[in-house]
């Protein structure tokens, strides 16, 4: 039960898309097919939060050679990029740097001495940091904190220390795990 404006409009396509002539002989004539603009979507890989510092250097050009010395002594060399933070790079490696807050400037977890060289090309440390740094032990005339230290090309060779011990006033002896 079709209405009657629709078949109209079916015999009038029907009608555009055959010619007839007068003989009533009806042939099939193609018209110009019409181009229809379209958009294309494209999508690039995402990133989940910490994923970028878990990413190697894409090029030569980013990396920043850092050397973390632990509490035992031992020298780790690490080719981290630039806009990497040094507490996920030692994460990323496995060096002993704690981070209990996850870099959320709340605890002093991840303090590090900062070698004399690169210490004065690191940025201010800012009021909230300066805050924390004065209750970590262990304070030292170039302390830092790991996730406050952001690569560039200036910090090339820098050398991060850790202290002999952190204090974690979160949980005693909780170590998070970088996920």
């Amino acid at each position: 039960m079709f209405c009657r404006g629709f078949l109209l409009r079916a015999a009038r396509q029907l009608t555009r898309l055959l010619s007839c002539n007068v003989a009533t002989r009806c042939t099939f004539v193609p018209k110009p097919i019409e181009l229809i603009r379209t958009r294309s979507i494209s999508f690039s890989p995402a990133l989940l939060h910490g994923d970028y510092e878990w990413q190697d250097p894409k090029s030569p050009d980013e990396v920043v050679n850092v050397t973390f010395i632990d509490r035992d002594g031992d020298q780790h060399d690490i080719k981290g990029k630039i806009g990497d933070n040094a507490l996920y790079l030692a994460h990323r490696h496995g060096i002993e740097m704690e981070g209990a807050c996850e870099a959320s400037l709340a605890c002093t977890t991840c303090h590090v001495y900062v070698n004399d060289d690169h210490f004065s090309k690191l940025p201010e440390a800012t009021e909230e940091e300066d805050d924390l740094l004065d209750i970590a032990p262990f304070l030292g005339e170039t302390s830092r904190l790991g996730c406050q230290i952001i690569l560039s090309k200036e910090l090339e060779g820098i050398v991060l220390t850790l202290p002999r011990a952190t204090r974690n006033f979160y949980v005693d002896g909780h170590v998070p795990k970088p996920h």
